[in-house]
């Protein structure tokens, strides 16, 4: 079986685009989470509730255009990860030089997250070298790249078994993995209970502090929505649209307020606990995330060349986006009237940015020598 391209698939374009528009808009909307205004809290956590569903999104596609595989595990490490080894080093590099220059260069930015005191020339150096060993601040959203080297790891061994197994066989594990998304509300209801592990471990079925690999750690995470996303490609649902749109709308609905108030309360009650409002394979994130995907693959759109463009630059957005975000957030500040609701600021920054870093991109992805650092 070959790999599945989405110059065949018109819906998966579209989802392409949607996943990056709201990974764009959900870091637009990060500097208003620290606000002290009530208001602006409330508008930038809104929509950055709703882009939670980005990062899974972009996994379901990958299990939908790569899973299975007919490459040997061999053909296929060389294929794919050059692809990501190439843009990671170029963005890892260039990221922290752009921040650099417009932090010393450009008069500073008002951005509340950006740790203004670490861009000096030996601090940019260092992050600039030290990439191999994780992302910084600067290169926030490179984070996705690391995990993806770790999917791809994977992705010829799945394929194996894939190939041998039946459609139950499929469905019976992503149960599993379903299962799994309700593992750090439990985590969570047996600290706060005064669960009494291990001493200094507060963490539940094996992992402690010389172990990271609990009980249901191999069938859990982002595999899980990669293996989603290959099986409704490959059996997609069989609903009318009025079954689809019952069940996705009160999906949604619960999944992004459970995302909103989460944090929400976690800030005003329990704030050693916000780094659970930040987690993707989790059952609230799952909810918003599997509505949009299959709304979008019902609509069964036809492959368009516009549509493509668009799409064959959302990998490169991705990658360009951040530094953008920053100087776009200034440049608001001061055009946007005092007042202006938080809401209004992250969508204009969403599209801006997405707009520059498309152009930016195009340009980038018709020249040869600088393609293989956006596509």
């Amino acid at each position: 079986m070959k790999e599945r391209s989405t110059q065949h698939h018109g819906w998966i374009d579209l989802l392409r685009i949607i996943a990056c528009f709201l990974v764009v808009a959900s870091h637009c909307s990060d500097p208003f989470l620290v606000s002290e205004s009530r208001s602006d809290f409330i508008g930038g956590w809104v929509i950055g509730s709703i882009a939670r569903c980005s990062v899974p999104l972009f996994v379901m596609i990958s299990g939908a255009l790569l899973l299975p595989t007919s490459l040997g595990t061999k053909a296929f490490y060389a294929k794919r990860i050059k692809r990501i080894a190439i843009p990671l080093t170029f963005w890892s590099i260039a990221l922290p030089l752009l921040f650099y220059i417009y932090i010393n260069w450009g008069g500073g930015s008002s951005f509340p997250l950006i740790p203004s005191s670490s861009y000096t020339l030996e601090d940019t150096c260092t992050k600039a070298l030290t990439f191999p060993v994780n992302f910084n601040y600067d290169t926030t959203p490179l984070w996705y790249l690391y995990m993806l080297v770790g999917l791809y790891f994977i992705i010829p061994i799945i394929s194996t078994w894939i190939k041998n197994s039946s459609r139950d066989e499929v469905k019976n594990v992503l149960k599993l993995w379903f299962a799994t998304l309700f593992l750090p509300y439990i985590e969570f209801a047996a600290q706060t209970a005064g669960f009494i592990g291990y001493p200094g471990n507060s963490h539940i079925l094996g992992v402690c502090d010389w172990n990271i690999f609990g009980t249901f750690y191999y069938v859990s995470g982002f595999i899980g929505y990669l293996l989603l996303g290959y099986y409704w490609t490959a059996y997609p649902p069989q609903w009318s649209w009025r079954k689809i749109l019952c069940i996705s709308i009160p999906s949604f609905i619960i999944g992004t307020s459970i995302t909103f108030l989460s944090l929400d309360l976690l800030i005003a009650y329990l704030p050693q606990f916000t780094s659970y409002a930040w987690l993707f394979s989790i059952v609230h994130v799952f909810l918003i995330t599997f509505p949009l995907f299959v709304i979008i693959q019902k609509m069964n759109i036809k492959p368009s060349k516009k549509l493509a463009q668009v799409a064959s630059t959302s990998f490169g957005i991705y990658l360009s986006h951040f530094i953008f975000i920053h100087i776009n957030y200034d440049l608001l500040q001061q055009i946007l009237p005092a007042g202006t609701p938080s809401a209004v600021h992250v969508l204009c920054n969403s599209i801006i940015t997405f707009i520059t870093c498309h152009i930016i991109i195009r340009i980038m992805y018709h020249c040869r020598q600088t393609r293989q650092l956006v596509a």
